[in-house]
């Protein structure tokens, strides 16, 4: 069900897509509401379109934040819109990466800068949390999704059992489920 109420335009996107990458501390997990809010109200998507982008992005090889920005943008503009929309996210990182190397060694031992990087720490945490608690509130809605959750969430957490085995399991459940039907 594609619902796009107008076109985006490439100057747009890239204009988004930037915003979104030069405030976002924490890279893809802190993205994710940034991109769904900011295509939401500009009505470029629906929300049922955004958990698909997010798992697309997941599945991918390679960074997340990069991964929804080219699946997102190829939602909007197809190869172009990925093209602009992952170069202006990835734009305020390259700059700042940049810029750190270049001065990183007079600034390492300050003693600001390291109780400014301890300070980020609880924040990055709270901006990468606050997504996945989002996704699984919409995306739980029955006893046997939250059991899922709940059971990679120990599997993972506890077990040590890596994600790639578990999501190899959940497509195997998911063929089973789709073909028994």
């Amino acid at each position: 069900m594609d619902i796009i109420v107008r076109k985006a335009g490439l100057l747009e996107i890239f204009w988004v897509f930037l915003k979104i990458g030069a405030f976002t501390v924490g890279g893809g997990y802190a993205m994710i509401p940034l991109i769904e809010d900011a295509m939401l109200k500009r009505k470029w998507i629906d929300e049922q379109e955004m958990p698909n982008i997010i798992a697309l992005s997941q599945s991918a090889p390679g960074v997340l934040a990069v991964n929804i920005s080219i699946f997102a943008g190829h939602k909007l503009r197809g190869l172009k819109g990925s093209l602009v929309a992952t170069f202006a996210a990835i734009l305020p990182s390259l700059i700042s990466i940049i810029l750190v190397a270049l001065f990183f060694q007079s600034f390492q031992n300050n003693i600001y800068v390291i109780k400014i990087f301890k300070g980020l720490r609880p924040v990055v945490a709270a901006l990468i949390v606050i997504p996945m608690v989002t996704m699984a509130k919409k995306n739980n809605d029955s006893i046997f999704k939250y059991l899922i959750s709940i059971g990679t969430l120990i599997s993972v957490c506890i077990f040590k059992i890596s994600p790639i085995y578990i999501l190899c399991i959940i497509i195997l459940i998911g063929l089973y489920k789709s073909f028994s039907k």
